[in-house]
C-alpha cells in the first residue's frame, strides 16, 4: 500500500470506524489485527528502535495505518536525523509527539502528524490554540478522554480533527465523546476496539 493510499485509507476509516488501537503491549498486537476491519489504525506506544520496523511492517501488511508515539520508542531521536530515519525506512503513516518542534519537522517529511495534548488545567487549554497556530498538526489527540466539554471547546476555535484517549473504559464514555465533537477515539481497552461507535 503507497503511502498516498494509506493516508486516505487512514482518514476514510477514521471517518467510518472512530476507533484507534493504542498498542502498549505485544499480546494486543493480534487482538488489533483480529479486529482490524473495525479499527482505523494504530498508535504503537511501545517498542524500541531493534522492533519497530517490524511492528510497523505487520500492521502495514494487514492494511491498518501506523502511527509511532516518538516519546514512547526507545532509542529513536527526535531529531531531524531520528525523523528523516523513521520516514525512509521505518515508514509509518505519521508521528504522535507532545512536542511543536518535532511535528513541524515531521510535517516536512511527509509524515503525518498527531499532537498530543495532556489537559489538567485551563492554561493547557489556551496552549492548544497556540501550539496549533506554530505546529499546523494533522490532528490532535487530548487527554484524557473523560473531558466532553473542553472537547467541544476545543471543536469550537479549530476545524482539526480531534482524538482522544486516554481513561476509556466504557463504551458509554467513548460514544459522549463522539457526540461532543471528537472525531475518533484511541483506547488501549481491546473491548472498546470491538463495538461499533456511532
Amino acid at each position: 500500500m503507497n503511502d498516498v493510499m494509506t493516508r486516505q485509507h487512514f482518514f476514510k476509516g477514521l471517518a467510518k470506524h472512530k476507533r484507534i488501537a493504542s498498542i502498549k503491549d505485544p499480546r494486543h498486537i493480534e487482538i488489533a489485527l483480529k479486529h482490524r476491519n473495525e479499527l482505523s489504525g494504530v498508535f504503537l506506544l511501545m517498542g524500541h528502535i531493534g522492533v519497530a520496523k517490524g511492528y510497523v511492517n505487520v500492521f502495514r501488511e494487514h492494511g491498518l495505518p501506523v502511527f509511532m508515539h516518538l516519546e514512547k520508542i526507545g532509542g529513536l531521536s527526535t531529531d531531524h536525523y531520528g525523523l528523516d530515519y523513521l520516514a525512509k525506512s521505518i515508514r509509518p503513516v505519521g508521528i504522535i509527539s507532545t512536542k511543536t518542534s518535532v511535528i513541524k519537522t515531521a510535517k516536512k517529511m511527509g509524515l503525518l502528524t498527531v499532537q498530543r495534548f495532556f489537559l489538567v488545567d485551563s492554561e493547557g487549554l489556551e496552549n492548544i490554540a497556540k501550539s496549533l497556530s506554530q505546529a499546523e498538526p494533522d490532528i490532535i489527540e487530548l487527554m484524557p478522554a473523560r473531558i466532553p466539554d473542553v472537547i467541544r471547546r476545543v471543536k469550537g476555535f479549530t476545524e482539526v480533527p480531534i482524538i482522544t484517549g486516554g481513561l476509556l473504559y466504557e463504551h458509554s464514555h467513548a460514544q459522549e465523546c463522539l457526540d461532543q465533537g471528537a472525531t475518533a477515539i484511541s483506547a488501549s481497552c481491546p473491548d472498546l476496539w470491538r463495538r461499533k461507535i456511532i
